[in-house]
């Protein structure tokens, strides 16, 4: 008998129809929305040449508003890690009076218009602010610093890391925390060994949803920045000022740029939350 070679398939079988029509309106929509204008991008930066790219790319004022939107979207993600898991931790943990009106609070960067919350900041943190007057005496300077281009990202992404994590730790039970506390564990060894492993996977998406959020945010942070050049200029505000001068290719130039470390930083974030889905997914 003639022996039966097996059939490979390059899908999952499955009951529903239609696999064939889904995955072309779906490569249609992704080619429309992503693909084609990240095409377009690539295309408009090449056409400036490698002596222009180069010189774009390394000049001064493109690398100062480049190290500030990284390290001030990686430092406003880190904070909202942290202060995000806490703030989740208390809603979810604590019956308090206001609860609810805290719990829709969090939500306010969502629907608040980026400029508005700009001004509101601006006008907080200002030398003549209410907490920008409290700090004046201390010589510290939120408005128009690097600062407050920090202060302005961790406004606008503590809501992704707080509505990331909350719905896990609903899902966690009280009981497995009393668990360790009568088996001996102390508090830390219970939070560390205990609770927050099941927590990694949804912080770390947290934490990527606020770091991209906050690299390319514009609104928010112009009117408090200051837009002092090498000093307060973020990345996507240099975008804006070479296209109001008519410098399309420069623009591009720093787009693309401003693409591929995004697009570097999150796979590698990806990469240790997939690493941390293996390792505590049947925590």
């Amino acid at each position: 008998m003639a022996a039966v070679l097996p059939t490979l398939r390059w899908r999952e079988p499955s009951i529903l129809p239609g696999f064939g029509i889904a995955l072309g309106i779906t490569l249609t929509a992704l080619s429309l929305v992503v693909l084609i204008p990240l095409a377009a991008l690539f295309l408009k930066a090449a056409s400036a040449g490698p002596a222009d790219i180069w010189a774009v790319a390394t000049s001064p004022r493109t690398l100062a508003a480049l190290r500030l939107s990284f390290t001030g979207a990686l430092f406003a993600a880190s904070v909202n890690a942290v202060f995000g898991l806490i703030l989740a931790w208390v809603l979810v943990r604590y019956e308090f009076p206001g609860r609810r009106l805290v719990d829709a609070a969090v939500d306010l960067p969502f629907a608040l218009p980026t400029a508005v919350a700009g001004i509101a900041l601006a006008a907080i943190y200002a030398p003549n602010g209410w907490i920008g007057a409290l700090l004046a005496p201390l010589d510290i300077k939120v408005a128009y610093t690097p600062l407050g281009v920090m202060v302005a990202l961790i406004f606008i992404g503590l809501p992704f890391v707080v509505r990331t994590v909350q719905p896990v730790l609903e899902e966690m039970q009280g009981d497995v925390e009393e668990a360790a506390a009568l088996l001996g564990a102390s508090r830390w060894r219970t939070v560390f060994r205990v609770i927050l492993p099941p927590l990694y996977p949804a912080l770390l998406t947290g934490f990527v949803l606020a770091f991209a959020r906050a690299v390319g945010e514009y609104g928010s942070v112009i009117f408090i920045a200051g837009n002092v050049p090498m000093v307060s200029e973020i990345a996507p505000l240099l975008i804006v000022i070479r296209l109001e001068q008519f410098d399309y290719a420069g623009a591009a130039v720093v787009a693309t740029i401003m693409l591929l470390l995004s697009f570097a930083l999150i796979l590698a974030v990806n990469l240790i939350q997939a690493a941390a889905r293996r390792r505590f997914g049947d925590v």
